[in-house]
């Protein structure tokens, strides 16, 4: 990999041990066998210095978090080298291929920030960036490889081919191509041209030698080319077959750095030949390990989301998952893990992604998400939840005071936006029977509980409690200050108690805060009247209700915890 840092292209050398024939009409048999390696050569002059990257995905489905991280490295090398990030659109599948497909890829990108040079909706100079407007391309370099023998028209029939697979599974021997084809005469093609023959085009492999490349992640790959055997470029149907469209599509967009996923390794045997034999020069490779699931194995739809679609309905930010997926096989050597995509442009380097498979974890995603989420401006993130509440029904409208106050007082417990509905409904909700008759409750309710409640009704029956709540948190901590001198309580003695009777709960966020957000909301009618908010009137309501000498006997005091008062 070293070797290749800083160098965008390779170009293979053949070295022959017989000369490789040109297409010959007659029966005399050759020996094909030559060795092909891979060297740095300077680029082509029109692109000496300049970066082309591609993402090429397939509009078959939803774009899954591994294509997306490789859209994104592509990305970062693209725009830390100062080149061009260009989108093409694979598309020969013409079966499973859909417009509803590309057009959901196209935004996915969009949303994480992956703005394409060239591509559909931006055009370029080496357009069309759909496969399935390329064929009259494709026809044309297989016409080529034909004249100069590169390939030759394959007439077997499904049967025969089978039936080699079966002899070489017997034999345990690659299924490689034994056909006679390879060397029939120029009659015998002639005849069955005549005959209307279904023929593939099928390209030469050497029966002898190997393939090396030097991988930018993964060093030295090397093929023995007697594994492979003649393969297939062109259908009987006239369609390309996918490893013939990469690789024209690749050399006539001047893509220097093809950066993919391990999976596509193999594949690179076939293009390899490809490029030597229609002269093209061969650009870097550098193939980036799978994403795994926690198990090791292949993440897939069994381990629940998998496409940036999906993630986006969860409510995770786009520079959250851009975040996330940096690190998936890439680090930038120190222990920083939160980096905008500013950031990532600046460190990222591809010698420093890793060879290894990298483990999808849905917690720490979470986590990355919160700490994106508060991240944001508050003007912003007030925004985000308050236009979220609203379209939840929870509240009435998205902006104002109460929602500054309750996105201040929530967000530390706010992971993804959809987080944001349960933690305002259970603010506003008043579990006290429930609470109470927990094994969690039972200390606070008999640390004299029923005295501190009856003291806490006789401030809000005075007004005090209420003058404290509208002069706002001074107010609120001197009214506090005073009633614990009161009853001779303070620390963990007087706010337990206090959280437990206003809140109805035992934990969450700062209990001052609360009470005062509780105020505002029963006395502005921002919160939507389905939403079943239990105001202080109602909760003191409550508390007048409770059969405490029925509590401290561990009898539920009510069948019902139901926490609306009509």
């Amino acid at each position: 990999m070293a070797s290749l840092v800083g160098s965008p292209w390779m170009k293979i050398r053949v070295i022959p041990e017989v000369a490789p024939p040109i297409l010959r009409r007659s029966s005399s048999l050759f020996r094909r066998s030559f060795s092909v390696s891979c060297s740095t050569e300077a680029p082509p002059k029109k692109l000496e210095g300049e970066v082309r990257v591609r993402f090429a995905p397939s509009p078959t489905g939803n774009l899954h978090v591994g294509g997306a991280r490789t859209a994104l490295f592509n990305y970062l090398f693209a725009r830390s080298k100062g080149g061009k990030f260009v989108l093409r659109i694979e598309d020969t599948d013409l079966e499973r291929s859909t417009k509803q497909s590309e057009e959901a890829l196209l935004q996915d990108l969009s949303w994480l920030g992956l703005h394409w040079d060239e591509g559909p909706g931006v055009g370029g100079d080496y357009g069309p960036y759909r496969q399935s407007e390329r064929n009259s391309l494709y026809k044309q370099y297989a016409e080529k490889l034909l004249e100069s023998g590169h390939v030759y028209q394959c007439f077997c029939s499904n049967e025969e081919l089978e039936k080699m697979k079966e002899i070489a599974k017997l034999k345990q021997l690659p299924p490689v191509y034994t056909g006679k084809w390879a060397s029939a005469t120029a009659e015998e093609v002639q005849e069955e041209l005549e005959r209307g023959t279904p023929y593939t085009y099928r390209f030469r492999v050497p029966k002898e030698g190997s393939l090396k490349i030097d991988d930018l992640i993964r060093g030295e790959v090397r093929w023995n080319l007697d594994t492979l055997g003649d393969f297939v470029i062109m259908r009987s149907n006239g369609q390309p077959v996918y490893n013939f469209c990469v690789t024209v599509d690749d050399a006539t967009m001047a893509i220097s750095h093809v950066i993919r996923a391990e999976e596509h390794l193999p594949n690179t045997l076939r293009q390899a030949l490809l490029y030597k034999a229609l002269g093209f020069a061969m650009p870097s490779f550098a193939h980036v390990s799978l994403i795994l699931a926690p198990d090791r194995s292949k993440l897939s739809k069994r381990h629940g989301a998998t496409s940036v679609g999906q993630f986006k309905e969860m409510g995770f930010l786009p520079q959250a998952m851009v975040n996330y997926l940096a690190l998936l096989g890439w680090g930038d050597g120190t222990e920083n893990e939160f980096f905008t995509l500013k950031h990532l442009v600046e460190k990222f380097s591809i010698d420093r992604v890793n060879k290894g498979g990298a483990i999808f974890d849905s917690t720490k995603l979470r986590w990355m998400n919160g700490q994106h989420l508060r991240s944001l401006p508050s003007e912003e993130l007030t925004k985000l939840i308050g236009e979220r509440w609203k379209n939840t029904g929870i509240l009435t409208q998205s902006d104002g005071p109460f929602i500054e106050e309750a996105v201040a007082l929530l967000k530390d417990g706010i992971d993804l936006i959809t987080d944001s509905d349960k933690a305002l409904s259970n603010l506003l909700s008043y579990p006290l029977y429930a609470t109470l008759t927990s094994p969690e409750g039972k200390p606070v309710l008999e640390d004299k509980l029923s005295e501190v409640s009856s003291s806490l009704l006789a401030a809000y029956d005075s007004g005090e409690l209420l003058q404290a709540l509208e002069e706002g948190p001074a107010g609120w901590q001197k009214w506090v200050k005073s009633f614990g001198k009161s009853l001779k309580r303070k620390g963990k003695s007087l706010f337990m108690p206090l959280r437990v009777l206003l809140t109805g709960k035992l934990h969450g966020p700062d209990m001052g805060a609360s009470v005062l957000l509780l105020h505002r909301a029963g006395t502005c009618g921002v919160v939507a009247p389905q939403v079943g908010f239990v105001t202080l009137e109602d909760r003191f309501k409550m508390l007048r209700e409770v059969e405490w000498e029925a509590l401290n006997k561990d009898q539920p005091p009510l069948e019902s915890a139901a926490p609306a008062i009509n």
